[in-house]
Protein backbone atom coordinates (compact mmCIF):
# COMPACT_ATOMS: atom_id res chain seq x y z
CA UNK A 1 0.00 0.00 0.00
CA UNK A 2 2.76 2.13 0.68
CA UNK A 3 4.58 1.43 -2.46
CA UNK A 4 1.11 2.64 -4.53
CA UNK A 5 0.71 6.08 -2.17
CA UNK A 6 4.08 7.35 -2.64
CA UNK A 7 3.46 6.55 -7.11
CA UNK A 8 -0.07 8.35 -6.67
CA UNK A 9 1.54 10.94 -4.86
CA UNK A 10 4.22 11.64 -7.45
CA UNK A 11 2.64 11.37 -10.19
CA UNK A 12 -0.03 13.63 -8.77
CA UNK A 13 2.41 16.22 -7.84
CA UNK A 14 3.43 16.53 -11.17
CA UNK A 15 0.33 16.51 -13.09
CA UNK A 16 -1.08 19.57 -10.64
CA UNK A 17 2.10 21.39 -10.86
CA UNK A 18 2.00 21.17 -14.55
CA UNK A 19 -1.47 22.03 -14.60
CA UNK A 20 -0.83 24.86 -12.90
CA UNK A 21 2.46 26.05 -13.82
CA UNK A 22 4.48 25.49 -11.08
CA UNK A 23 6.84 22.81 -12.82
CA UNK A 24 10.10 25.16 -11.44
CA UNK A 25 8.33 25.12 -8.08
CA UNK A 26 8.44 21.31 -8.01
CA UNK A 27 11.93 21.29 -9.02
CA UNK A 28 13.30 23.16 -6.41
CA UNK A 29 11.38 21.13 -4.31
CA UNK A 30 13.05 18.29 -4.94
CA UNK A 31 16.36 19.62 -5.13
CA UNK A 32 15.88 21.25 -1.13
CA UNK A 33 13.84 18.00 -0.10
CA UNK A 34 16.17 15.49 -0.88
CA UNK A 35 19.33 17.67 0.75
CA UNK A 36 16.53 18.65 4.07
CA UNK A 37 15.94 14.58 4.33
CA UNK A 38 19.75 14.27 4.39
CA UNK A 39 20.38 17.06 6.80
CA UNK A 40 17.56 15.56 8.78
CA UNK A 41 19.26 12.20 8.89
CA UNK A 42 22.62 13.77 9.74
CA UNK A 43 20.86 14.87 13.16
CA UNK A 44 19.61 11.87 14.14
CA UNK A 45 22.87 10.05 14.32
CA UNK A 46 24.22 11.97 17.60
CA UNK A 47 21.08 11.03 18.96
CA UNK A 48 20.45 7.69 17.68
CA UNK A 49 24.35 6.88 19.02
CA UNK A 50 23.96 8.15 22.50
CA UNK A 51 20.07 7.30 23.37
CA UNK A 52 21.19 3.09 21.78
CA UNK A 53 23.96 3.59 24.08
CA UNK A 54 22.03 4.03 26.58
CA UNK A 55 19.79 1.31 25.83
CA UNK A 56 22.37 -0.67 25.36
CA UNK A 57 23.80 0.36 29.12
CA UNK A 58 19.71 -0.90 30.33
CA UNK A 59 19.90 -4.10 28.72
CA UNK A 60 23.87 -5.13 30.09
CA UNK A 61 22.06 -4.25 33.58
CA UNK A 62 19.31 -6.04 33.46
CA UNK A 63 16.82 -3.26 33.59
CA UNK A 64 14.84 -4.26 30.29
CA UNK A 65 14.25 -7.65 31.27
CA UNK A 66 12.81 -6.29 34.85
CA UNK A 67 10.55 -3.52 33.11
CA UNK A 68 9.31 -6.07 30.42
CA UNK A 69 8.83 -9.13 34.01
CA UNK A 70 7.02 -6.30 35.33
CA UNK A 71 4.52 -5.06 32.53
CA UNK A 72 4.83 -7.99 30.98
CA UNK A 73 0.82 -9.48 31.60
CA UNK A 74 0.01 -6.31 30.02
CA UNK A 75 2.08 -6.42 27.17
CA UNK A 76 1.48 -10.04 26.33
CA UNK A 77 -2.12 -9.69 25.47
CA UNK A 78 -1.34 -6.83 22.95
CA UNK A 79 2.26 -9.30 21.29
CA UNK A 80 1.42 -12.83 22.11
CA UNK A 81 3.72 -13.70 19.40
CA UNK A 82 6.91 -11.52 21.38
CA UNK A 83 8.83 -13.75 24.08
CA UNK A 84 8.01 -12.14 27.62
CA UNK A 85 11.88 -11.78 28.65
CA UNK A 86 12.48 -10.36 24.49
CA UNK A 87 14.47 -7.26 25.08
CA UNK A 88 11.54 -6.07 22.36
CA UNK A 89 9.08 -5.67 25.05
CA UNK A 90 11.12 -3.45 26.94
CA UNK A 91 12.10 -1.03 24.12
CA UNK A 92 8.56 -0.78 23.43
CA UNK A 93 7.43 -0.08 27.07
CA UNK A 94 10.39 2.60 27.16
CA UNK A 95 9.17 4.24 23.61
CA UNK A 96 5.47 4.25 24.67
CA UNK A 97 6.56 6.14 27.78
CA UNK A 98 8.70 8.69 26.28
CA UNK A 99 6.28 9.60 23.67
CA UNK A 100 3.54 10.08 26.39
CA UNK A 101 6.07 12.29 28.68
CA UNK A 102 6.62 14.42 25.17
CA UNK A 103 10.08 12.79 25.17
CA UNK A 104 9.90 12.27 21.18
CA UNK A 105 13.64 12.44 21.10
CA UNK A 106 14.26 9.79 23.30
CA UNK A 107 11.30 7.79 21.90
CA UNK A 108 12.90 7.43 18.04
CA UNK A 109 15.62 5.32 19.42
CA UNK A 110 13.92 3.31 21.54
CA UNK A 111 11.00 2.52 18.49
CA UNK A 112 14.06 1.87 16.41
CA UNK A 113 15.55 -0.83 19.23
CA UNK A 114 12.29 -1.97 19.30
CA UNK A 115 11.60 -2.97 15.89
CA UNK A 116 14.92 -4.40 15.37
CA UNK A 117 14.37 -6.86 18.32
CA UNK A 118 10.77 -7.58 16.72
CA UNK A 119 12.47 -8.05 13.67
CA UNK A 120 14.91 -11.07 14.79
CA UNK A 121 11.49 -12.87 15.57
CA UNK A 122 10.46 -12.73 12.07
CA UNK A 123 10.27 -15.27 10.05
CA UNK A 124 10.01 -13.22 6.68
CA UNK A 125 12.19 -10.83 5.94
CA UNK A 126 11.20 -7.67 4.51
CA UNK A 127 7.45 -8.17 5.51
CA UNK A 128 6.06 -6.32 8.68
CA UNK A 129 4.65 -8.68 11.43
CA UNK A 130 1.41 -8.26 13.32
CA UNK A 131 3.65 -7.17 16.71
CA UNK A 132 5.33 -4.42 14.22
CA UNK A 133 2.11 -3.06 12.77
CA UNK A 134 0.39 -3.11 16.26
CA UNK A 135 3.44 -1.17 18.07
CA UNK A 136 3.47 1.58 15.12
CA UNK A 137 -0.32 2.04 15.22
CA UNK A 138 0.59 2.63 19.22
CA UNK A 139 3.12 4.82 18.08
CA UNK A 140 1.39 7.26 15.37
CA UNK A 141 -1.55 7.49 17.54
CA UNK A 142 1.23 8.88 20.12
CA UNK A 143 -0.60 8.88 22.95
CA UNK A 144 0.03 11.67 25.20
CA UNK A 145 -0.06 12.82 29.36
CA UNK A 146 2.59 16.04 28.90
CA UNK A 147 2.60 17.20 25.54
CA UNK A 148 5.48 20.22 26.35
CA UNK A 149 6.42 21.09 23.09
CA UNK A 150 3.47 22.47 21.98
CA UNK A 151 2.67 24.05 25.42
CA UNK A 152 6.09 25.64 25.24
CA UNK A 153 4.96 26.95 21.60
CA UNK A 154 1.76 28.39 23.07
CA UNK A 155 3.45 30.67 25.46
CA UNK A 156 6.36 32.06 23.64
CA UNK A 157 3.40 32.71 21.20
CA UNK A 158 1.71 34.76 24.20
CA UNK A 159 -0.97 32.27 25.21
CA UNK A 160 -2.83 33.23 28.70
CA UNK A 161 -3.60 29.76 29.09
CA UNK A 162 -0.78 27.76 27.75
CA UNK A 163 -1.52 24.39 29.18
CA UNK A 164 -5.25 24.35 28.63
CA UNK A 165 -4.57 21.79 25.46
CA UNK A 166 -3.97 19.04 27.98
CA UNK A 167 -7.26 17.74 28.31
CA UNK A 168 -8.17 18.05 24.41
CA UNK A 169 -4.99 16.32 23.82
CA UNK A 170 -5.14 13.48 26.75
CA UNK A 171 -9.01 12.64 25.18
CA UNK A 172 -8.27 13.30 21.36
CA UNK A 173 -4.73 11.07 21.76
CA UNK A 174 -6.86 8.38 23.96
CA UNK A 175 -9.43 8.21 21.04
CA UNK A 176 -6.82 7.70 18.37
CA UNK A 177 -4.60 4.96 20.37
CA UNK A 178 -7.98 3.09 21.14
CA UNK A 179 -8.96 2.94 17.43
CA UNK A 180 -5.76 2.50 16.46
CA UNK A 181 -5.33 -0.75 18.87
CA UNK A 182 -8.17 -2.18 17.54
CA UNK A 183 -7.42 -1.41 13.35
CA UNK A 184 -4.37 -3.22 13.96
CA UNK A 185 -6.01 -6.07 15.36
CA UNK A 186 -8.62 -6.45 13.30
CA UNK A 187 -7.11 -5.38 10.01
CA UNK A 188 -4.94 -8.16 10.42
CA UNK A 189 -7.48 -10.93 10.95
CA UNK A 190 -8.70 -10.62 7.54
CA UNK A 191 -8.00 -12.92 4.98
CA UNK A 192 -6.26 -10.51 2.96
CA UNK A 193 -3.76 -9.42 5.33
CA UNK A 194 -3.64 -13.01 7.14
CA UNK A 195 -2.36 -14.25 3.86
CA UNK A 196 0.58 -12.63 3.82
CA UNK A 197 1.35 -13.03 7.94
CA UNK A 198 4.73 -13.86 8.96
CA UNK A 199 4.58 -17.12 10.67
CA UNK A 200 5.32 -16.88 13.98
CA UNK A 201 9.47 -17.73 14.83
CA UNK A 202 8.98 -21.48 16.27
CA UNK A 203 11.85 -24.16 17.15
CA UNK A 204 11.90 -24.90 13.36
CA UNK A 205 12.99 -21.18 12.45
CA UNK A 206 14.93 -21.54 14.77
CA UNK A 207 16.86 -24.45 13.54
CA UNK A 208 16.59 -22.97 10.34
CA UNK A 209 18.46 -19.76 11.37
CA UNK A 210 21.45 -21.85 13.42
CA UNK A 211 22.17 -24.13 10.16
CA UNK A 212 21.81 -20.79 7.73
CA UNK A 213 25.17 -19.20 10.52
CA UNK A 214 22.34 -17.27 12.13
CA UNK A 215 22.80 -18.39 15.26
CA UNK A 216 24.09 -15.01 16.81
CA UNK A 217 21.18 -13.39 15.63
CA UNK A 218 18.88 -15.81 16.80
CA UNK A 219 20.51 -15.72 20.72
CA UNK A 220 20.08 -12.31 20.67
CA UNK A 221 16.03 -13.10 19.66
CA UNK A 222 15.48 -15.49 22.37
CA UNK A 223 17.71 -14.68 25.69
CA UNK A 224 18.36 -11.57 27.36
CA UNK A 225 21.03 -10.59 30.06
CA UNK A 226 20.41 -11.93 33.49
CA UNK A 227 18.78 -9.20 36.68
CA UNK A 228 22.44 -8.21 37.77
CA UNK A 229 22.13 -7.42 41.56
CA UNK A 230 23.69 -4.52 42.78
CA UNK A 231 26.97 -3.85 44.04
CA UNK A 232 26.39 -2.56 48.29
CA UNK A 233 29.10 -0.04 47.79
CA UNK A 234 27.84 1.55 45.00
CA UNK A 235 24.25 1.32 45.80
CA UNK A 236 24.88 4.04 48.82
CA UNK A 237 26.87 6.52 46.40
CA UNK A 238 23.70 5.74 43.56
CA UNK A 239 21.09 6.58 47.02
CA UNK A 240 22.86 10.04 48.15
CA UNK A 241 22.69 11.00 44.12
CA UNK A 242 19.02 10.78 44.07
CA UNK A 243 18.81 12.32 47.74
CA UNK A 244 20.83 15.49 46.39
CA UNK A 245 18.64 15.32 42.73
CA UNK A 246 15.31 15.07 45.00
CA UNK A 247 16.70 18.13 47.34
CA UNK A 248 17.43 20.24 43.95
CA UNK A 249 14.22 19.07 42.19
CA UNK A 250 11.89 20.39 45.56
CA UNK A 251 13.61 23.63 45.47
CA UNK A 252 13.09 23.89 41.92
CA UNK A 253 9.01 23.48 42.51
CA UNK A 254 9.33 25.71 45.84
CA UNK A 255 10.40 28.67 43.08
CA UNK A 256 7.24 27.98 41.12
CA UNK A 257 4.78 29.11 44.22
CA UNK A 258 1.97 30.54 42.92
CA UNK A 259 1.76 29.17 39.66
CA UNK A 260 -0.91 26.47 38.63
CA UNK A 261 -0.45 22.69 39.12
CA UNK A 262 -0.53 22.22 35.69
CA UNK A 263 2.48 24.79 34.94
CA UNK A 264 4.60 22.90 37.55
CA UNK A 265 4.17 19.58 36.01
CA UNK A 266 4.89 21.49 32.13
CA UNK A 267 7.92 22.89 33.96
CA UNK A 268 9.34 19.91 35.26
CA UNK A 269 8.63 17.44 32.34
CA UNK A 270 10.21 20.29 30.01
CA UNK A 271 13.80 20.74 31.54
CA UNK A 272 13.76 17.87 34.30
CA UNK A 273 12.50 14.66 32.86
CA UNK A 274 15.36 13.76 30.05
CA UNK A 275 18.21 14.83 31.68
CA UNK A 276 17.02 12.67 34.68
CA UNK A 277 16.36 9.64 32.51
CA UNK A 278 20.04 9.89 31.03
CA UNK A 279 21.41 9.91 34.50
CA UNK A 280 18.90 7.24 36.02
CA UNK A 281 20.09 4.93 32.89
CA UNK A 282 23.74 5.53 33.40
CA UNK A 283 23.79 5.23 37.36
CA UNK A 284 21.35 1.92 37.21
CA UNK A 285 23.78 -0.15 35.14
CA UNK A 286 26.98 1.36 36.91
CA UNK A 287 25.05 0.60 40.18
CA UNK A 288 25.32 -3.19 38.86
CA UNK A 289 28.88 -3.36 37.83
CA UNK A 290 27.94 -2.42 33.84
CA UNK A 291 31.09 -0.38 32.22
CA UNK A 292 29.12 2.18 31.27
CA UNK A 293 31.44 3.68 29.08
CA UNK A 294 31.84 0.74 26.96
CA UNK A 295 28.53 -0.16 26.85
CA UNK A 296 27.46 3.62 25.73
CA UNK A 297 30.29 2.81 23.02
CA UNK A 298 28.72 -0.41 21.79
CA UNK A 299 25.49 0.54 21.68
CA UNK A 300 26.20 4.16 20.19
CA UNK A 301 28.29 2.26 17.13
CA UNK A 302 25.02 0.30 16.43
CA UNK A 303 23.08 3.64 16.73
CA UNK A 304 25.09 5.27 14.04
CA UNK A 305 24.82 2.23 11.70
CA UNK A 306 21.32 2.56 11.70
CA UNK A 307 20.48 6.21 10.56
CA UNK A 308 22.83 5.52 8.22
CA UNK A 309 20.16 2.70 7.33
CA UNK A 310 17.63 5.12 7.57
CA UNK A 311 18.75 7.96 4.93
CA UNK A 312 17.35 6.29 1.39
CA UNK A 313 13.97 5.92 3.47
CA UNK A 314 14.09 9.37 4.75
CA UNK A 315 15.04 11.06 1.20
CA UNK A 316 12.02 8.82 -0.62
CA UNK A 317 9.27 9.76 1.40
CA UNK A 318 10.37 13.41 2.47
CA UNK A 319 11.29 14.15 -1.67
CA UNK A 320 7.23 12.80 -2.91
CA UNK A 321 5.64 15.04 0.22
CA UNK A 322 7.74 18.09 -0.53
CA UNK A 323 6.76 17.36 -4.11
CA UNK A 324 2.91 17.10 -3.11
CA UNK A 325 2.88 20.03 -1.04
CA UNK A 326 4.82 21.97 -3.42
CA UNK A 327 2.42 21.02 -6.23
CA UNK A 328 -0.37 22.38 -4.71
CA UNK A 329 -1.81 18.93 -3.64
CA UNK A 330 -2.42 19.54 -0.07
CA UNK A 331 -4.04 22.56 -0.70
CA UNK A 332 -6.55 21.16 -3.29
CA UNK A 333 -7.35 18.43 -0.76
CA UNK A 334 -7.96 21.00 1.68
CA UNK A 335 -10.39 23.13 -0.79
CA UNK A 336 -12.51 19.60 -1.93
CA UNK A 337 -13.00 18.92 1.75
CA UNK A 338 -14.11 21.83 3.86
CA UNK A 339 -17.50 21.79 2.99
CA UNK A 340 -17.58 18.13 4.40
CA UNK A 341 -15.55 19.44 7.12
CA UNK A 342 -17.63 21.84 8.36
CA UNK A 343 -20.50 19.55 9.05
CA UNK A 344 -18.72 18.01 12.27
CA UNK A 345 -17.01 21.95 13.04
CA UNK A 346 -13.96 21.80 11.66
CA UNK A 347 -13.04 25.76 10.57
CA UNK A 348 -11.17 25.78 7.23
CA UNK A 349 -8.42 27.56 8.67
CA UNK A 350 -7.24 24.23 10.25
CA UNK A 351 -7.35 21.56 7.68
CA UNK A 352 -3.60 22.35 6.28
CA UNK A 353 -2.98 21.29 9.96
CA UNK A 354 -4.73 18.31 9.85
CA UNK A 355 -3.45 17.26 6.53
CA UNK A 356 0.21 18.38 7.10
CA UNK A 357 0.35 16.70 10.46
CA UNK A 358 0.74 12.85 9.11
CA UNK A 359 2.79 13.84 6.09
CA UNK A 360 5.63 16.35 7.51
CA UNK A 361 6.47 16.91 10.79
CA UNK A 362 8.26 20.16 10.34
CA UNK A 363 5.74 21.35 8.13
CA UNK A 364 2.82 20.77 10.48
CA UNK A 365 4.80 22.64 13.05
CA UNK A 366 5.40 25.66 11.17
CA UNK A 367 1.91 25.56 10.28
CA UNK A 368 1.32 25.45 13.93
CA UNK A 369 3.16 28.22 14.81
CA UNK A 370 1.89 30.64 11.88
CA UNK A 371 -2.18 29.68 12.60
CA UNK A 372 -1.80 30.40 16.27
CA UNK A 373 0.50 33.74 15.37
CA UNK A 374 -2.42 34.47 12.76
CA UNK A 375 -5.50 33.62 15.12
CA UNK A 376 -3.99 33.89 18.32
CA UNK A 377 -3.15 30.68 20.18
CA UNK A 378 -6.11 31.44 22.84
CA UNK A 379 -8.79 31.06 19.84
CA UNK A 380 -10.97 27.86 18.83
CA UNK A 381 -8.46 27.76 15.90
CA UNK A 382 -5.74 27.89 18.30
CA UNK A 383 -6.86 25.36 20.72
CA UNK A 384 -7.34 22.92 17.68
CA UNK A 385 -4.51 23.25 16.07
CA UNK A 386 -2.35 22.92 19.38
CA UNK A 387 -4.78 20.13 19.79
CA UNK A 388 -3.59 18.39 16.40
CA UNK A 389 -0.07 18.77 16.76
CA UNK A 390 -0.16 16.96 20.54
CA UNK A 391 -2.28 13.89 19.49
CA UNK A 392 -1.42 12.81 16.35
CA UNK A 393 2.01 11.78 15.48
CA UNK A 394 3.84 12.39 11.99
CA UNK A 395 2.82 8.85 10.40
CA UNK A 396 4.57 8.04 7.33
CA UNK A 397 8.02 10.04 8.80
CA UNK A 398 7.48 7.33 11.56
CA UNK A 399 7.07 4.52 8.86
CA UNK A 400 9.86 5.21 7.13
CA UNK A 401 12.39 5.48 10.14
CA UNK A 402 11.22 2.26 12.03
CA UNK A 403 10.67 0.72 9.26
CA UNK A 404 13.37 1.86 6.86
CA UNK A 405 15.57 0.77 9.89
CA UNK A 406 14.87 -2.87 9.56
CA UNK A 407 14.49 -3.24 5.60
CA UNK A 408 10.43 -3.60 5.76
CA UNK A 409 9.46 -3.42 2.62
CA UNK A 410 5.84 -4.97 2.69
CA UNK A 411 3.95 -3.07 5.14
CA UNK A 412 0.75 -4.82 4.92
CA UNK A 413 -1.77 -3.04 6.83
CA UNK A 414 -0.14 -0.71 8.90
CA UNK A 415 -0.75 2.55 6.59
CA UNK A 416 -4.54 2.09 7.11
CA UNK A 417 -4.25 1.31 11.16
CA UNK A 418 -2.32 4.30 11.73
CA UNK A 419 -4.22 6.74 9.23
CA UNK A 420 -7.28 5.61 11.21
CA UNK A 421 -5.85 6.67 14.04
CA UNK A 422 -4.45 9.82 12.81
CA UNK A 423 -8.68 10.78 11.19
CA UNK A 424 -9.48 9.44 14.61
CA UNK A 425 -7.15 12.14 16.35
CA UNK A 426 -8.03 15.09 14.58
CA UNK A 427 -11.72 14.54 14.93
CA UNK A 428 -11.52 13.30 18.51
CA UNK A 429 -10.20 16.75 18.49
CA UNK A 430 -12.71 18.94 17.18
CA UNK A 431 -15.30 17.25 19.20
CA UNK A 432 -13.37 18.39 22.26
CA UNK A 433 -12.02 21.38 21.30
CA UNK A 434 -15.30 22.45 20.20
CA UNK A 435 -17.06 21.09 23.42
CA UNK A 436 -15.16 23.20 25.63
CA UNK A 437 -13.80 26.47 23.98
CA UNK A 438 -16.50 26.33 21.14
Amino acid sequence: MLNGLIVFAAVSAVLLAAFAGQMQALTDSIVSSAGGAVDLAIGLVGLMAFFLGLMRVAEDAGLLRSVARALGPVMQRLFPNVPADSPAMSAMILNIAANMLGLGNAATPFGIKAMEELDKLNSKTGTATNAMVLFLAMNTSALAILPSGVVSLRASVGSADAVGIFLPTWFASGCATIVGVSAAVFLSRLPFFARTEPSPMDAGHVDDAVDAGDAESMAGAVAAPPVREPLAGRQWWGRLFWLALTGLLVRFVLGLRGETPLAIITAVSGGWMLPTLVVALMLYGWVRGVRVYDSLAEGAKQGFQVAIRVIPYLVAILVVIGMFRASGGIALIAGLIAPITALVGMPPEVLPMALLRPLSGQGAFGVLAETMTAYGPDSLIGYMVSTFQGSTETTFYTLAVYYGAVGIRDTRHTVPACLLADITGILAGVFIVNLMFG
